[in-house]
């Protein structure tokens, strides 16, 4: 354990990429602790992790792991949530979660700090962080709803393969260098590892991100619909989504089309609102060829807007390209702003 001033943290799935994130962005962001506490599978309890320069051993996940925690931010998956979320409220902690597991509770709030920080004041105990490409939209298109209202949202995004986890990068790696040696490329894992087919992601786009719905959609695509109409509150938003990975290591990319309830709106009117937007960076200069790109934002902790122009034909409709690190903005760093806001507001005690 690792002693200091401040809060008893617990990081359920320290092992795994956004864990590790996790815990570069609790000490990167200096947030106030007494001691970390990583946690993690009986596979990979014992392993060391670096925290404060200091190596920590990773113990094993259990409920009593919790006992005397005042904080638990969880990424190791939905079913761990799911066992032992609830294990750590009923022994005192605050949980932030980064799975699927309890975004869409009624009972839970779902929480980007810039967009709805209040729904914190409603929380049980457990706090959702949401989908990566969910965040990224609703953090650059906050600045645009509150000064002109939205009405509609058509995104497409360009996920990177570190969204499907570290097999799936080193899956896109093996099959780059089959391609280039000439050889076939060997799928195990993508779309979805569970699902019955698997496509090559080197040189290729793959349309479908999670498994198929009944009524057409990946569930990819039906997280980013009912989580931004959950986060901004508003029901009657209407959302549509094409969610797509690209053979990108790190960094999510959207195409967003959306239209505003107010009328003469100019792109300047937008970029001003933009410009001045806690979190926001605009990469917007056509002449100049600068827009933003996965490789500007990795490591990024900003969520990076270019792009910007009114449709041709619908005088409230806009188009733009935001581009987010996923493993950041999209899900460590989200998490640990929660964590900053829930004391900020006197919350997490």
């Amino acid at each position: 354990m690792v002693e200091n001033r401040g809060y008893h943290v617990a990081v359920v799935g320290a092992t795994g990429a956004v864990g590790k994130e996790m815990m570069k962005t609790l000490e990167r962001l200096e947030f106030p602790i007494a001691s970390i506490l990583p946690l993690s599978s009986k596979r990979s309890a014992g392993t060391k992790v670096v925290f404060k320069g200091e190596e920590v051993e990773v113990k094993e996940a259990t409920p009593e792991s919790f006992e005397d925690i005042d904080l638990a931010l969880f990424s190791a998956g939905g079913s761990v949530s799911k066992k032992l979320a609830s294990e750590a409220v009923n022994r005192g902690a605050i949980v932030v979660d980064n799975t699927s597991a309890f975004r869409m509770d009624d009972n839970v709030p779902l929480v980007v700090p810039e967009v709805n920080p209040h729904h914190l004041e409603d929380h049980q105990g457990i706090i959702s962080n949401p989908n990566c490409s969910t965040i990224q939209m609703v953090a650059a298109l906050e600045p645009v709803r509150r000064a002109f209202g939205l009405k509609k949202i058509i995104v497409s995004t360009y996920q990177a393969v570190s969204g499907a986890g570290a097999d799936a990068i080193d899956e896109m790696y093996t099959q780059s260098q089959q391609v280039i040696e000439g050889e076939n490329a060997k799928a195990k894992l993508l779309p979805v590892a569970g699902d019955k087919k698997h496509y090559q992601i080197a040189f290729n786009a793959v349309p479908q991100i999670d498994l198929f719905q009944e009524n057409g959609y990946t569930f990819e695509e039906m997280k980013m619909i009912n989580e931004t109409k959950k986060i901004t509150g508003d029901t009657s938003l209407q959302v549509a989504a094409t969610c797509v990975r690209l053979p990108i290591e790190t960094g999510h990319s959207e195409s967003v089309y959306f239209e505003l309830e107010k009328d003469g709106v100019t792109r300047e009117d937008i970029l001003a609102e933009l410009q001045q937007a806690e979190g926001i960076t605009v990469m917007d200069n056509p002449e100049e060829q600068l827009y933003p790109m996965a490789v500007d934002a990795t490591g990024k902790d900003d969520v990076f807007v270019g792009r910007l122009r009114p449709d041709l034909d619908n005088t409230k409709g806009f188009h733009c390209w935001v581009v987010s690190d996923n493993l950041l903005k999209g899900a460590a760093l989200n998490s640990v702003q929660i964590a900053q806001t829930l004391v900020k507001k006197g919350i997490l005690k």
